[in-house]
Parts: structure tokens; C-alpha cells; sequence
């Protein structure tokens, strides 16, 4: 019987408070989001996660002292593989490989390599391609696999910001909210997605087109007529210029138009402290400040059918036709099929 070995790949999150520092350290040691040469990036990552760390306790203890993203990508892991094996006579195992905290790459290598496969494939759990989380996290995985001598066949799902199964879940979580927001005025939908610098884009990131992509397919699903909605950008930190516009100053904005809110996350694909704390917590409290109306937010698809469904598709489209064809218009040299 085939085997082929299913890497899911996410951020990973700190499992206990005093894993919120060392946590912190390894994203921002990360080249692909500090573009600074090492001993320099070394000791930027030092100073941020050493400051930064008591504040991330405090949102993390809102839900548990920890970050749930571990424990929802092995449902998702889980679910993935029940799906891929009633679907024929090959024998599938997903794996997970965090990519700033346990269980990381070099684990998830180990782990395959003892599976032995006939094939790879890479799966990222973020919809949008950028540098700063599918490349990263694939580079992490050639690394890791260089180290344990993996000379298997690897093919990649880089992207699906319009695949259908992931559109049609966020979807079915919105309509409900928006038909309850519409009991309070013209509702207006705020897709928000995880922002980045500024500078990462203009260098070539696909990131915000292809969470334009997702929006528009969105909205063609919704179908709603004369729908209001904007997509922005969320968890900014630094004294960087982010992209946007940021989620938080469109609420403000829906506060001083009286305008009932649906808030949207379309670039997480499992709840953690970004939609359970900064979504679910402090923006709906900003938006009782502001005068919004009402205020309704959409939980990540998680293990949704569809989504699932959407994910085994696109691992038995890999097998069957290796890489996926570039999407992103030429402009964008950070695309990984440049």
C-alpha cells in the first residue's frame, strides 16, 4: 500500500506561561520576520520577547495560560487523516510542524521518517501565501528534513485562498451573524487578517492580494446584495508602518457611523489568542466603547466539513499533479513560485 506523510504546518503557541518568552524569541529570531543579519537580529529578538513577554502572560492567561493552537491542530490533524483514508487504498499520516514552539519540524522529521513514506506533502495551515509564514515554515522543513537524510518525494500546497471547501465554511459561520446584525441596522462585514510591515509587501509579499482574492471570493459566496464590507488588518506590533486599514480603527469608525459590525477572521484557520482574545475579547469591548451597535464575530472554521473536505483535495490534487500552478501576478516576487 502507498504511504504519504501529510505535514500541517502553524505557527505553534506557547503551551504554559513561562513558554510565553522563549516562544516570543523564536518568531522574532526568525529571519523571514526580522530582515536584520545575525548577532543584530539576535539581540532584537532578545529586547522584543524580554518586553513584550508580560504582556503576552496577560493575554494568554484570558484563555488558560496557554494558547490553544496545538491542541485544535490535532483535531484538525485528526479529522484530515480519517478523511484522506476512507477516500481510496492509500495510506495517509498527518504530522504537525510548529513553527516557534513544540512540536517543531525537527520532531515532526523524526516522526516521518520513521513512518517511512513513498511521498510527502506539505500542507500549510495558512490559506494566503507570505514569506513571513508559509515560506518560513517550508525552509524549516527542508532543514529539518536535510537532517534526517528524508530523500523522499515532497510536493507543496503553497496556497488556497479561493478554495472552495475553505470559502464555503467561513461562509456558513457569517450568514447566521449577519441576519442577527441586520436586526440592528445595515451591517457592515470586517474581514480582518493578521497584518504585516508594510515594507514586506512592497517587497514582493502576495500576502494581501491573496487575502483580497479570499474577500472577493467571499462575497461572491455571500451573495448578499449591496454588501457592506471592508477588509483589514489586525495584531500590530512594532513601530513599523503596517498595511491596512487596521481592524481597530474600522471599528471606530463603525462606532461613530452607528453601524453593526460582523467581524470576520479570513486568514486564521483555528481559534487562538488572536481571535479568542484580541477578536472575541478586546475588540468586541472596543466596539461597546465606540457606540457599535452590535458586535458579532465568526469563530475560525476548525474542523469544519467543508474545510476538511477542502483540505484532502488539495493533498490529492498535489499527489496527482505536483506543484500548483503560480496565482500571484508577476509583480509579487515574494510568491513561492517566482
Amino acid at each position: 500500500m502507498k504511504k504519504i506523510a501529510v505535514i500541517l504546518f502553524n505557527l505553534g503557541g506557547p503551551d504554559a506561561p513561562e513558554a510565553v518568552e522563549p516562544f516570543l524569541f523564536n518568531l522574532f529570531n526568525d529571519k523571514a520576520i526580522i530582515r536584520a543579519p545575525q548577532p543584530i537580529r539576535y539581540l532584537i529578538a532578545k529586547l522584543i520577547s524580554t518586553r513584550r513577554a508580560p504582556i503576552a502572560r496577560e493575554i494568554y492567561a484570558k484563555i488558560g495560560g496557554a494558547s490553544p493552537i496545538l491542541k485544535n491542530t490535532q483535531a484538525q490533524a485528526d479529522i484530515l487523516t480519517q478523511a484522506l483514508n476512507a477516500r481510496g487504498d492509500t495510506l495517509y499520516k498527518c504530522f504537525i510542524a510548529m513553527r516557534y514552539w513544540h512540536p517543531f519540524a525537527d520532531g515532526a522529521a523524526h516522526a516521518v521518517k520513521a513512518f517511512a513514506p513513498d511521498e510527502i506533502v506539505l500542507l500549510p495551515l495558512y490559506p494566503q501565501f507570505s514569506t513571513t509564514t508559509t515560506q518560513s515554515s517550508f525552509d524549516d522543513w527542508r532543514r529539518a528534513a536535510c537532517r534526517q537524510k528524508l530523500d523522499i518525494q515532497t510536493r507543496e500546497v503553497c496556497c488556497y485562498s479561493e478554495e472552495p471547501g475553505f470559502i464555503h465554511a467561513v461562509a456558513a459561520f457569517v450568514r447566521p451573524a449577519y441576519d442577527e446584525a441586520k436586526k440592528h441596522g445595515n451591517p457592515r462585514i470586517l474581514f480582518s487578517a493578521h497584518g504585516l510591515p508594510e515594507k514586506i509587501v512592497k517587497a514582493g509579499d502576495p500576502y494581501a492580494a491573496q487575502c483580497a482574492q479570499t474577500v472577493e471570493a467571499l462575497r461572491h459566496e455571500l451573495a448578499i446584495e449591496n454588501l457592506d464590507s471592508v477588509l483589514c488588518f489586525q495584531s500590530r506590533v512594532g513601530p513599523l508602518k503596517w498595511i491596512g486599514p487596521a481592524t481597530d480603527d474600522e471599528i471606530r469608525r463603525a462606532g461613530a457611523e452607528k453601524r453593526p459590525l460582523v467581524l470576520v477572521p479570513v486568514a486564521f484557520v483555528s481559534d487562538h489568542s488572536e481571535t479568542l482574545v484580541e477578536i472575541d475579547i478586546e475588540y468586541r469591548a472596543l466596539a461597546g466603547k465606540c457606540g457599535v451597535p452590535f458586535f458579532a464575530s465568526t469563530p475560525a472554521v476548525g474542523t469544519a466539513p467543508a474545510f476538511i473536505e477542502g483540505l484532502a483535495r488539495l493533498v490529492e490534487g498535489a499527489c496527482l499533479s505536483g506543484p500548483s500552478a503560480r496565482i500571484c501576478p508577476h509583480k509579487f516576487s515574494g510568491c513561492l513560485r517566482a
